[in-house]
């Protein structure tokens, strides 16, 4: 045993397994629930939500590796990220974060946007965008699996075991907060909190042990088509948006704002090809001429609320989401529940 596992205390020692592989461990992230849930006991704590890309990270001696939380290798597009792990210490970890681009201090989805497509070096190096890495959680360390031990402990080891130097930030967190700490946030301009239950295990699925608490609305959707473009505009008018219930493409509505030139023209040629002739929603369309596409393509959307019959009321486009499959994608809907 390492002498940073030593450290523990001989009950939560006994809770650490011979790991898999990190890259298995990292192929399963636990997730968290949308809740509108605001007065917690004082077993939970804060983080901020950042407004990024989920990705998990793997150390195994010389190899690094980075992943989307659907398993996609990102190691061309953040190669900095990459470096930073490897010049670490410790050479085994499997460590969950989000990568996120700050703009005036607040983590900018349409800016990291801009790095997100891209893999060549030249392409790369000459982006303007600087990403953060914010660490969170730790699945494995020196060849102990980590996820059965509580997640303070989680964190503190976490917080010990890597060197913390741009672009790796350690995610801090409050031990009290709630409706109070949620309106401070929000009034900075952040995402919201995730509120975390301090002595949850590491699941590999969506708990309710974390809990998205938002500022705004908004989540992912799936693009299912798009009508044309009028005036002056250029590739499409806007893109028509669904999410899965019961294996079926639900229509959600339209989102023509959020683009600029260049998005237009290039989601417009990514579209193209991938048309096809019947709809994929199985609900009535009311748009004139609509073009029909595969359910291929996942966007972030804002929006302020969801009208009573179901559609998005002043939506935004916010970028494409490359971490999340599209069967993935459903209506997300906040859960409540007593203090516990």
């Amino acid at each position: 045993m390492t002498d940073l596992l030593a450290t523990l205390p001989a009950e939560q020692r006994r809770l650490l397994r011979d790991a898999r592989p990190g890259v298995e461990l990292a192929a399963q992230p636990m997730l968290a629930t949308l809740s509108d849930r605001r007065e917690f006991s004082g077993d939970w704590i804060f983080e901020r939500k950042l407004d990024g890309i989920r990705a998990l990270a793997v150390r195994e001696g010389d190899r690094v590796g980075l992943y989307s939380r659907s398993g996609n290798r990102l190691n061309a597009t953040y190669p900095e990220i990459v470096v930073a792990l490897a010049a670490q210490e410790r050479e085994d970890f499997t460590i969950d974060g989000e990568i996120v681009a700050y703009s005036h201090g607040r983590t900018d989805f349409s800016l990291l946007q801009q790095r997100m497509g891209l893999t060549r070096r030249r392409d790369v190096e000459a982006s303007p965008v600087a990403v953060t890495y914010h660490v969170f959680d730790l699945l494995r360390l020196d060849g102990a699996d980590t996820r059965l031990l509580p997640l303070r402990t989680r964190k503190s080891l976490l917080r010990r075991a890597l060197t913390y130097r741009a672009p790796l930030r350690m995610t801090t967190h409050r031990n009290e907060g709630g409706a109070e700490l949620l309106a401070s946030v929000c009034a900075r301009d952040w995402e919201g909190l995730i509120a975390k239950r301090a002595g949850s295990r590491y699941q590999t699925r969506r708990s309710p042990d974390w809990l998205k608490l938002k500022c705004s609305r908004g989540q992912e959707f799936v693009i299912g088509g798009f009508t044309e473009p009028a005036g002056h505009r250029v590739g499409f008018g806007a893109l028509l948006l669904g999410y899965y219930e019961d294996g079926r493409l639900r229509y959600a509505g339209k989102v023509g704002t959020g683009f600029g030139h260049r998005l237009l023209v290039e989601l417009h040629r990514r579209l193209e090809a991938s048309r096809r002739p019947a709809s994929p929603f199985v609900d009535r369309v009311r748009e004139a001429r609509p073009r029909w596409v595969e359910p291929q393509l996942v966007a972030h959307i804002a929006f302020t609320e969801w009208t009573r019959d179901g559609m998005l009321r002043h939506p935004r486009f916010l970028g494409l989401c490359d971490d999340k499959a599209p069967d993935e994608v459903v209506r997300e809907r906040p859960s409540g529940g007593r203090v516990r």
